[in-house]
């Protein structure tokens, strides 16, 4: 790992969980809830989360569906185990396979892609209802590599009302896991967003997170170019790609495009605390 990776764990679990007390608490809640798939993103989440606000303000949400791996909610029971927060299970089988009834689609079968971004989208519905039961903020769990690839599904897994993992990288993640005693085999566990069998996050990225990780940092944090990335030791290819992927996945990023017609447009013109009193 490049050394410019590296992070005062300690200081930035102290951050984090300045973080979490203050976004939940100034919107005059106490509670948070968040989705466990047994996987160190979350881990590392429910951890901080139960730091902040205590384990009895802290719900974790497992939500697996019929080919989830049985290793994921054990995982995801160690993790509710190990922090004290309080937890749900909801299978979420019925719900997409009733979407996906064959008789429904006139016999076309959907693809991969569908079935799991909608398993997402069906996993973070169930959270936003579950944060009107218990009146908490829904918690994110997305990292700083999958925001910047788009390694995600928007108004899914991406989706959240605060996210205290979204700048930190993968490999950042795990150093901050291992100082908040996450389990050590949830952190070194192959990173799956567990939406079929053999799914892997590598796999579809095309790229490993170390390599990422070091090639974004130099990218975005320091804003190399293309030519400085090269003399870095990258390749040519892999530099183009992960660029064009950063840019072409803008638009997860960014709340949904307004038509610009008035003098003051929300999130154009109207976007600083002062414009809503504060």
């Amino acid at each position: 790992m490049s050394a410019s990776l590296e992070i005062d764990s300690e200081f930035t679990i102290q951050v984090l969980t300045r973080f979490i007390q203050i976004e939940v608490t100034k919107v005059g809640l106490k509670n948070a809830l968040l989705g466990l798939s047994g996987g160190v993103d979350s881990a590392a989440a429910a951890f901080l989360c139960a730091r902040a606000l205590g384990p009895e303000h802290v719900w974790g949400v497992m939500m697996p569906y019929r080919t989830s791996a049985p290793e994921s909610l054990e995982d995801a029971r160690k993790v509710v185990q190990a922090t004290g927060i309080q937890s749900r299970e909801i299978d979420i089988t019925p719900m997409v396979d009733a979407y996906f009834d064959p008789a429904r689609w006139s016999g076309t079968e959907a693809s991969m892609v569908r079935r799991g971004n909608k398993m997402a989208r069906e996993r973070m519905s169930i959270l936003y209802d579950l944060s009107a039961e218990l009146s908490a903020l829904v918690v994110g769990t997305s990292n700083k590599t999958e925001i910047l690839l788009g390694y995600g599904t928007i108004y899914g897994d991406m989706a959240s009302a605060l996210n205290p993992l979204g700048d930190l990288y993968k490999t950042q993640v795990k150093q901050a896991a291992r100082a908040l005693g996450v389990p050590e085999n949830i952190i070194q566990k192959q990173p799956s967003a567990d939406l079929w069998q053999g799914q892997t996050d590598e796999g579809e990225l095309g790229v490993t997170y170390a390599e990422a990780d070091k090639l974004l940092y130099h990218l975005i944090d320091e804003r190399a170019s293309k030519k400085e990335l090269i003399t870095l030791g990258f390749e040519e290819k892999r530099v183009c790609e992960v660029t064009e992927r950063v840019r072409r996945m803008q638009f997860k990023r960014k709340p949904p495009l307004i038509a610009k017609v008035s003098r003051r447009t929300v999130d154009y013109d109207f976007q600083y605390a002062r414009d809503w009193g504060a």
